[in-house]
């Protein structure tokens, strides 16, 4: 049984506060990855739960290369939420409260799976010419992404 399903067993849908982390992963024309997301057919830029016994960064490394195949180079913060803004119920009526870091990475290896059991697609996309229908929450991300807001941005 992983962390939060032990966690959840206990407390079943009320309140937890849950660690995230994602990563905006750029290729070399400056384009972010972004994937196809299965369970809500939303686009967003790879990320997720962490797990007992994991760094932010390990978080952010196994998530990318769950969802994305890739493996991850050197990481640098681009931002944390927290607080009101970032308190949701999820589909299965679980409420969290979550505490997300978003790295940059320019840096990657490895071949891009395009589809498995958390993605249905995933590619590169201009900052200018991103997916219709991006994951509500990660909307936040891309309007940092094209700020110039002094980075780490910790809100």
């Amino acid at each position: 049984m992983d962390y939060i399903s032990y966690v959840r067993s206990m407390v079943g849908h009320q309140p937890l506060i849950m660690v995230v982390s994602g990563v905006v992963v750029f290729n070399k024309n400056g384009h972010v990855l972004m994937h196809l997301r299965a369970d809500n057919q939303t686009w967003g830029f790879p990320g997720g739960y962490m797990e007992l016994g994991e760094s932010i960064e390990d978080t952010a490394r196994r998530e990318v290369y769950e969802e994305t195949g890739l493996q991850l180079g050197e990481l640098s913060l681009l931002s944390v939420y927290s607080g009101m803004g970032n308190k949701k119920t999820l589909a299965n009526g679980d409420q969290v409260e979550l505490v997300q870091h978003w790295f940059t990475c320019h840096e990657y290896s490895g071949e891009l799976v395009k589809q498995n059991e958390e993605s249905l697609d995933a590619n590169f996309f201009s900052l200018e010419a991103l997916p219709e229908k991006i994951f509500a929450s990660q909307q936040k991300v891309v309007n940092d992404l094209k700020s110039d807001w002094q980075r780490p941005i910790v809100r």
